[in-house]
């Protein structure tokens, strides 16, 4: 196989970003969004945010987007004995990815949910908090035989969860439990009610393969190329939020770029900036480029 010559290697690297820079530019002005929502980003460990979702809340916090978006975490990560100190590692984070205040960064840290590599967390008991956090109880009235559960919508306090997928974008068992719950819960805001819709969609973050994840900002083509084929922008939920979501940040510059998802780590999460880091830092797709599919789920 030939060797491109250095003068070759030399119009890639000039016009490979430039492609970046016109196809992100597309993206955050093009491709579908949430606006006026209410959003959950439901993370197993503080710094999934930056890690794997930061192009996805820099985009929904945009703020001509009237969305309030929240983080929801189900550990303080404390695997190393650094919880505090990740907990509020967290709340930096999110800060610098738009979160508005400090309240709209929760970490729920139980026995339930260890931070391990080892352990799948229960789903039923993912559902049962998120019940907890997000379906107010029902009112207390007298009742009455014309009344029933089942004929009353359900209503959460939240539009969108926004979580993992099934293959948790690394294999993590406790990323793989929040997918499960997640559809657990919304499963459970449609029981025993026929012929409702749940009032929360869920969109789960792509996993890729091993090539395309280390691909950094060059899987931009392969990102849209994908979207398209499965035409999960054109397909919209029964609220009418579209079928996928795709966030691109841009390469410098803007408050939506990927140096911001890059500060989010170097700058919030200290504690976590071991050598292996700065390698996912550098070359993972997921600190430029995120797409979201809607989850259908049936009650």
């Amino acid at each position: 196989m030939p060797i491109p010559s250095l003068s070759t290697l030399g119009v890639l690297a000039v016009v490979l970003p430039l492609l970046y820079i016109y196809t992100s530019a597309v993206a955050q002005t093009r491709m579908p969004t949430l606006r006026n929502k209410r959003i959950c980003l439901l993370i197993a460990h503080p710094d999934d945010e930056a890690m794997f979702f930061a192009p996805t809340v820099l985009a929904l916090t945009r703020p001509e987007s009237g969305n309030h978006v929240k983080i929801l975490c189900l550990s303080s990560g404390n695997a190393d004995g650094l919880g505090e100190t990740r907990k509020k590692e967290l709340v930096k984070s999110g800060l610098l990815l738009g979160l508005s205040r400090e309240d709209d960064v929760y970490v729920h840290d139980s026995p339930d949910f260890p931070d391990s590599m080892t352990t799948t967390w229960d789903a039923t008991k993912i559902s049962t908090f998120l019940t907890s956090a997000f379906t107010p109880p029902p009112t207390t009235k007298k009742s009455s035989s014309t009344s029933s559960s089942n004929t009353t919508a359900p209503t959460a306090t939240i539009d969108v969860l926004i979580t993992f997928d099934q293959h948790g974008i690394s294999s993590h068992p406790n990323h793989i439990s929040l997918y499960h719950g997640a559809r657990t819960y919304i499963r459970a805001l449609t029981h025993n009610k026929p012929g409702w819709a749940s009032p929360v969609d869920l969109y789960t973050l792509t996993s890729v393969n091993f090539v395309r994840k280390y691909t950094a900002f060059l899987d931009a083509l392969a990102t849209m190329s994908s979207v398209a084929v499965s035409g999960g922008t054109g397909k919209k939920s029964d609220t009418g939020n579209p079928g996928a979501l795709v966030s691109m940040s841009a390469l410098v510059g803007a408050r939506e770029s990927y140096g911001a998802a890059r500060a989010a780590m170097t700058e919030a999460h200290k504690s976590q900036m071991v050598w292996f880091r700065w390698g996912w830092i550098a070359l993972s797709r997921y600190m430029y480029i995120n797409d979201l599919r809607l989850e259908r789920v049936k009650s």
